[in-house]
């Protein structure tokens, strides 16, 4: 921290992201172990819904793949290319796993339709079931660690990998009923029916990926909570200059990737000196990383008196 006298840098205020690739680490390990246990389920029981589990694994290799690049890279500082720094690249990474789920989803739908036509019996159905639900338990503990830590440190790569091994966890949960319902009743043809129904729930998954990505490359503005408290946070400092004619408008936020950006325009007296609106100005940046130590505050001081402050009041 920066001593009484000493002026706030960029590094004091915002210091350097953590480093999340240590997760996405964990989910290619998990992709690489549900692989092997999923495949060597599917080859014991023949059982088609088995397959489409293990095909949604194989997708969780690549996507985790594509997961610790982007993580590489968004962590990267500002440069003089990139000025607002790399984060976006989680975008890119949330909408390669959105594909990559579609591309699940129509394996899955495709083999389905080929087994409904050709039923076939099922073979070692408890020992297979049995490697599938281990598989799930792995599966749903690691899905849980990383939408925990994408909730914490507001990464969209790390939540969208998180999503889409819970996806695999219900996958595997209604793979697993259709299984056992094969198994006590005989009919063969819900084995099929069963993935199907698996084939569409990832199609729904993937589509909110993609729309989650899509809004973030677009610069969309923070959630409206947050964006109510920054405004109750800016009106709590303003309360303080009671009578001396000072006011805001022009408030403006974007999220991209873990970092999030506000700008505002300050109004102050013309009177005031320059030094003192930026004392003001950068009072109220730091009230205001109280409360978001990662946001990124642009303030643009204006005189009150002057007609032209007014101009953009409605952007």
């Amino acid at each position: 921290m920066p001593g009484p006298t000493e002026k706030p840098t960029l590094s004091t205020r915002h210091p350097a992201p953590e480093d999340l690739t240590r997760y996405a680490w964990l989910s290619i390990a998990t992709a690489i172990a549900t692989i092997l246990l999923k495949g060597t389920a599917w080859w014991l029981t023949d059982s088609v819904g088995l397959l489409s589990d293990a095909a949604e694994s194989s997708v969780n290799l690549v996507a985790a793949v594509v997961a610790l690049v982007a993580l590489r890279v968004a962590i990267k500082p500002p440069d003089r290319k990139h000025n607002f720094g790399h984060s976006k690249a989680e975008y890119f990474s949330a909408a390669v796993e959105g594909v990559m789920i579609f591309i699940a989803a129509a394996v899955i739908l495709m083999a389905s339709v080929r087994r409904f036509l050709d039923p076939s019996p099922l073979e070692n159905v408890g020992i297979g079931l049995a490697i599938a639900i281990l598989a799930s338990v792995l599966n749903g503990t690691v899905a849980w660690v990383l939408l925990r830590a994408g909730k914490k440190h507001r990464s969209i790569t790390l939540v969208a990998d998180g999503k889409h091994l819970l996806t695999d966890v219900w996958t595997s949960v209604g793979v697993v009923v259709g299984v056992i319902l094969v198994w006590l009743t005989g009919w063969e043809r819900l084995d099929p029916i069963i993935a199907f129904a698996v084939g569409v729930n990832i199609l729904v998954t993937g589509w909110g990926l993609l729309r989650a990505s899509t809004a973030g490359l677009m610069d969309g503005s923070l959630p409206a909570e947050d964006n109510a408290r920054i405004v109750g946070v800016i009106e709590t400092f303003i309360a303080r200059f009671e009578g001396e004619d000072v006011h805001y408008h022009a408030i403006r936020t974007r999220e991209s990737g873990h970092r999030r950006f506000m700008e505002m325009h300050l109004l102050v007296p013309g009177i005031w000196t320059v030094k003192r609106g930026h004392d003001v100005a950068e009072d109220l940046t730091d009230a205001l990383l109280v409360e978001y130590p990662d946001l990124r505050v642009h303030l643009h001081l204006e005189p009150v008196e002057d007609p032209r402050s007014y101009e953009d009041i409605g952007i």
